[in-house]
């Protein structure tokens, strides 16, 4: 286990328990147990209106699970660098990679104070391997590369993940400069994994989406399947490519995977 890397006076924010929080919403349509009774009633009043967000929300972990699952038992990858972490819960990054592969080294990245105060969940590390946390914005890449440094040997191949994160940045440009820019930074033969919510697909979910990001809750921004392809622009997409997430890669004997309005991929750098 090693210890959360922590901005300074980070730790002491607030948390705000009297208004719903995405994390902790996300939380509980993950099954999760981190959450307030104002969040399950933020929850439930957002399945009311569109009742596939559970199924968008656990095939979204399902996804990352299966990439994870490709990079450490294929392709040999044995860092990740998981930014916009969340609230802990069922197979994290780091017990999935670990299960394959106990080296395996991950760094978390958030700056929610709920998630800070998890953050320990998040940190128990096989022996052989290594876990952080790492309190920063994903508008800060060039910070949180400084930081992922110390336990991340970035001139090695590494995984980045970027889960349902890029949503939070209204600005489609900003977003794509992001992931250019920790891209970037990484060698060839790294990963670059991206799901978000997709736009053009479910009407009913586009309308219970932009009620919540007028309900005063942090937004989340959906994107076309066109605009989420173009995070991999210059990279080797691995099959099938950005499709809805129950089509990535499904289990054998999964049910027959459906097109839901959260679309993702992964690709190499070459």
């Amino acid at each position: 286990m090693t210890d959360p890397a922590t901005t300074p006076g980070s730790a002491q924010q607030k948390i705000d328990t009297s208004v719903p929080h995405s994390a902790r919403i996300w939380n509980y349509w993950l099954g999760g147990k981190d959450n307030y009774p104002v969040d399950e009633e933020a929850g439930d009043a957002y399945t009311a209106v569109f009742p596939g967000i559970v199924t968008i929300a656990r095939s979204s972990r399902a996804f990352l699970r299966r990439n994870i699952t490709y990079l450490a038992g294929e392709q040999g990858i044995r860092q990740f660098l998981d930014i916009g972490t969340g609230l802990p819960t069922a197979d994290n990054t780091h017990q999935v990679a670990q299960r394959i592969a106990p080296e395996s080294r991950i760094v978390y990245v958030d700056n929610d104070p709920m998630v800070l105060a998890h953050a320990r969940a998040l940190l128990y590390s096989t022996s052989e391997g290594a876990t952080a946390y790492v309190d920063a914005n994903v508008r800060e890449p060039e910070r949180i590369l400084e930081a992922a440094s110390r336990t991340l040997d970035l001139s090695r191949p590494t995984a980045l993940i970027l889960s349902n994160i890029l949503g939070h940045i209204a600005d489609y440009d900003e977003a794509r400069s992001v992931v250019d820019r920790l891209m970037a930074a990484l060698p060839s033969g790294s990963f670059l994994s991206v799901n978000d919510g997709s736009r053009g697909i479910d009407p009913v979910f586009e309308r219970a989406q932009e009620a919540y990001n007028s309900s005063g809750a942090v937004p989340y921004n959906l994107r076309t399947v066109k605009e989420i392809t173009s995070f991999f622009d210059g990279l080797e997409l691995v099959e099938p490519g950005v499709v809805s997430v129950q089509q990535w890669r499904p289990d054998e004997g999964a049910p027959e995977p459906q097109v839901i309005a959260e679309h993702g991929g992964l690709a190499r750098k070459p």
